[in-house]
């Protein structure tokens, strides 16, 4: 049987759900997912191999980027479209219980020039009537701006069997570019970082910066198979170390615990976090 090949990008408004549902669709938590605004700040990649065939999943930030004219977000704003050039099939998230139609239109015209099979992705249909999002499909249908619709709920991994076999049958053969056990190209220390970045997101609402970076300084596997890890929480910002830390120590302990926890839950091991926070010049 010949192997096959597809890649898919995830686009939306922020908080449509594209990190949930791209962990779903791999079934491992890869890209951060949080409530706040814009928490997938690479194209993080995840594969998904079902039988002969290899599905490779880029999420992107949230589709807000493209009109932008900030230095750091205009950044994003090129990631993005050098993603949208990669993918062979696109899926544009919608959360379906904040639908807006004209927002919706004027999204997808900014991205209907990248000429390539666009899905509209019904998220958080468990919050919805089915009645409901059939009006959104008719009334979109008649703009004939792409190629099919579906409805999930990605955090109760709803309608991900049929949105995968849909992916399957648009697969074209090739080989496939990652061994058959990866499941993201991004690596440990990685995925332990993003772990605390979405802690303190959800610690830490709106006062925290999105320009903090967590820098790994120890990644260690322990004889008893435990993992040591020490990370450094970058701040451009002084003042912020304080709302970090928070009174007594309270705030990041939450963050340490709530981290840990979620590393545990990811790699299947006892783990050791301990983290500081470090202010650095920007020049």
């Amino acid at each position: 049987m010949n192997n096959k090949l597809i890649h898919v990008g995830l686009l939306g408004r922020t908080n449509a759900g594209k990190s949930t549902l791209i962990n779903a669709l791999v079934g491992e938590k890869i890209s951060i997912e949080n409530k706040k605004i814009n928490t997938t700040l690479e194209a993080v990649i995840g594969i998904c191999n079902i039988n002969n065939t290899q599905i490779i999943f880029y999420d992107t930030p949230g589709i807000n980027y493209l009109n932008t004219t900030k230095i750091l977000k205009k950044k994003i704003k090129i990631q993005i479209w050098e993603t949208l050039n990669k993918v062979d099939l696109l899926l544009f998230i919608v959360d379906v219980f904040k639908y807006n139609h004209l927002e919706v239109i004027k999204d997808l015209k900014n991205i209907i020039e990248i000429k390539k099979p666009i899905l509209i992705i019904f998220n958080k249909t468990d919050l919805i009537k089915n009645e409901v999002i059939l009006s959104y499909i008719d009334k979109l249908d008649k703009e004939e701006l792409v190629s099919d619709f579906f409805n999930v709920s990605a955090k109760y991994s709803k309608g991900i069997d049929q949105l995968l076999k849909y992916i399957i049958s648009q697969s074209i053969t090739k080989r496939w570019k990652y061994i058959n056990n990866e499941i993201t190209n991004k690596d440990n220390i990685f995925i332990t970082n993003e772990c605390t970045r979405n802690a303190i997101l959800t610690y830490l609402h709106q006062e925290i910066p999105y320009n903090i970076s967590i820098k790994n300084l120890k990644f260690k596997i322990l004889n008893n198979q435990h993992i040591k890890i020490k990370q450094k929480i970058e701040i451009t910002n002084y003042r912020y170390k304080s709302i970090i830390l928070g009174k007594k120590g309270a705030t990041i302990k939450k963050i340490r615990e709530n981290s840990q926890k979620e590393i545990e839950k990811i790699l299947n091991k006892k783990t050791h976090l301990y983290l500081e926070v470090s202010h650095i010049n920007v020049q």
